[in-house]
């Protein structure tokens, strides 16, 4: 009998093939000398910073002095007393839950509408125009939406005037500062998710929709029972990657409000950055975006841990 076979009858078995031999580890071999120029760059990029933003959180440290005095904690107790930062804090809370909601909302409706679409190219062309927005480069973006929120000659106060209604200090006012930028920011945003929502509606297959209907059950029923269910896996990465997106929010707050009026647009990343690169106050900005990345990592944990899902389709 060779080595390589075992007969039983006029049967011969094939040889087994030796998965720890030098084909596998030529296979890892390849995949690590893939993956380590990619690592790198991340490395570099990504943990490289973040190291030294946690060194530089427990220093007083000025860019233009050449020398940096080490004060412990102290950076990080003196944001929980400063008014500032926990205006920052709760504005950037208020515009990530309201943004989120009504962009989740938003996105899924219209993926709904666009999905029910039959005709293949009118589908694919209200796909493109939502997505268009999304390709556009958020500054210019801010800068034509602050255009348009201007007081005397803006699209919308020159709407309200044709309506005989008052017009409004969309960017200077209090009262509606905040939703002004969040209009701005759902319209330069939402068509990344409706694509997203098309693509997992898409993949749920029709014979649970079919069923539903056998048992009698209509539309509210079948997007109650059927639809968002099987929509999970998708809602939970467009919720994550919708939340860290929003935390992180600054261009349209720098361009259309600066944080103003009040601190009522202050977001926390426009903070971190005046007191960084406006006050050269680097130790200080550093301790606050340790404390923002904490806060974002927590909330994308939670959001992981409530939207996990062990069912397959």
């Amino acid at each position: 009998m060779n080595h390589g076979t075992a007969t039983s009858g006029n049967q011969a078995i094939p040889p087994q093939i030796d998965l720890q031999g030098p084909g596998k580890k030529g296979g890892r071999k390849f995949i690590y000398l893939s993956l380590a120029p990619i690592l790198l760059l991340f490395g570099v990029f990504a943990f490289l910073p973040i190291g030294w933003s946690l060194g530089l959180s427990v220093f007083k440290y000025n860019p233009l002095s050449d020398s940096a005095l080490f004060v412990g904690l102290d950076n990080f107790i003196r944001m929980w007393s400063d008014p500032i930062f926990l205006k920052s804090l709760w504005v950037t809370f208020k515009f990530v839950v309201i943004a989120v909601l009504v962009n989740i909302v938003i996105t899924l409706m219209f993926a709904a509408a666009i999905q029910r679409i039959r005709t293949g190219w009118l589908r694919n062309l209200m796909r493109t125009i939502f997505f268009l927005p999304t390709i556009a480069p958020l500054a210019g973006t801010a800068i034509v939406w602050s255009t348009m929120f201007n007081y005397n000659h803006g699209l919308f106060n020159m709407v309200l005037g044709q309506l005989h209604i008052a017009p409004i200090q969309w960017l200077s006012d209090p009262h509606y500062a905040l939703y002004s930028v969040i209009m701005m920011t759902l319209w330069a945003d939402i068509g990344y998710n409706i694509v997203l929502f098309i693509a997992g509606l898409d993949s749920i297959p029709d014979m649970y929709y079919e069923a539903a209907i056998l048992d009698g059950a209509n539309r509210w029923h079948l997007f109650r029972h059927v639809t968002l269910p099987l929509l999970r896996r998708t809602m939970l990465f467009v919720s994550v990657t919708t939340v860290v997106s929003y935390f992180q929010a600054f261009a349209q707050f720098q361009i259309m409000t600066k944080g103003e009026p009040f601190n009522e647009t202050r977001v926390l990343a426009l903070h971190i950055y005046e007191q960084a690169f406006s006050n050269s106050n680097m130790g200080y900005a550093s301790a606050m975006a340790t404390v923002f990345l904490m806060i974002i990592l927590v909330v994308t944990l939670v959001q992981l841990k409530l939207g996990r899902t062990e069912w397959e389709y």
